[in-house]
């Protein structure tokens, strides 16, 4: 059985005096040093927050700058598509124009040539017709 005596007193003794060098030697240290990992812990949490809020707003001026880069060389070629079209357009009117003005004057070439041919054959048709006349009736018209 349990007997009390000076031994227990003297356990009881040795076991506060064993909790307050292991209180002194190993807890506190260990604490110590799983309050500075926390605390480091936490440092280190805030500085990669910190990165995420950077890389984010760099994101984001990348995004605005692709944006503006994009719109700016839209407009570049759209400037471009309708200067070539401006000038296609133009170079096409001024062929336009030069083949009109050809064929306006190969046309009255041909006019003047038609008309020259109706004013011999008209001219010819009246000689023409007397000589016929006169190989029927056999003599000369002239009189």
């Amino acid at each position: 059985m349990i007997t009390i005596d000076i031994t227990m007193f003297i356990h009881i003794i040795n076991m506060i005096v064993l909790m307050f060098v292991l209180n002194a030697i190993l807890y506190k240290p260990v604490q110590a040093i799983l309050r500075k990992r926390q605390e480091k812990m936490e440092s280190l949490q805030k500085d990669v927050a910190q990165f995420e809020e950077n890389a984010r707003h760099r994101q984001e001026e990348v995004d605005r700058k692709m944006r503006e880069a994009s719109a700016r060389a839209k407009e570049a070629l759209d400037g471009a598509r309708n200067e070539a079209q401006s000038v296609g357009a133009k170079k096409l009117e001024a062929i336009r124009a030069e083949s009109d003005s050809n064929k306006e004057k190969q046309l009255a070439d041909i006019r003047s040539q038609v008309a020259g041919a109706q004013k011999e054959l008209q001219d010819g048709a009246s000689d023409f017709a007397k000589a016929m006349a006169a190989k029927i009736l056999g003599r000369s018209l002239e009189a």
